[in-house]
């Protein structure tokens, strides 16, 4: 029922505004499953810097993460999906790593595509609201 979330625009939001105001609709996307916080913008960035890093330390050093929090995020995404999406590899002389599953990558870029999806959706609504 779409209906319900339109406003009934008697008078155009444009004609409540300054002329020189600059509106914009921001909004930040988040999957959950349940209750349980699945993916959004934070666990997004983190996978990106432990897929440049190799280290999930060093991924939450660049976001200004305890390591603990950053574990957590990664056991969490580990838990709520089938397949690992971040695994820790062992092996070699300077050590192991951290690297992202075929599924982990998936779920990256299926965030981005529904990220630029709902920016889409965004602008297509501002003249909508206002009044255009």
């Amino acid at each position: 029922m779409v209906a319900s979330f339109l406003v009934d625009l008697r008078m155009p939001v444009k004609d409540l505004l300054k002329q020189d105001s600059k509106i914009q609709i921001k909004a930040t996307l988040r999957v959950f499953n349940g209750e349980d916080k699945l993916f959004g913008p934070g666990k997004l960035e983190l996978l990106q810097f432990i897929q440049e890093t190799g280290s999930i330390s060093q991924a939450a050093k660049q976001m200004g993460l305890s390591y603990k929090k950053a574990w957590d995020m990664v056991n969490s995404l580990n838990q709520l999906c089938k397949s690992p999406i971040v695994q820790a590899q062992t092996g070699g002389a300077k050590g192991g790593k951290t690297v992202l599953t075929p599924e982990g990558l998936e779920l990256m870029e299926a965030f981005r595509v529904l990220q630029k999806n709902f920016q889409q959706f965004l602008e297509e609504q501002m003249p909508i609201f206002l009044g255009r």
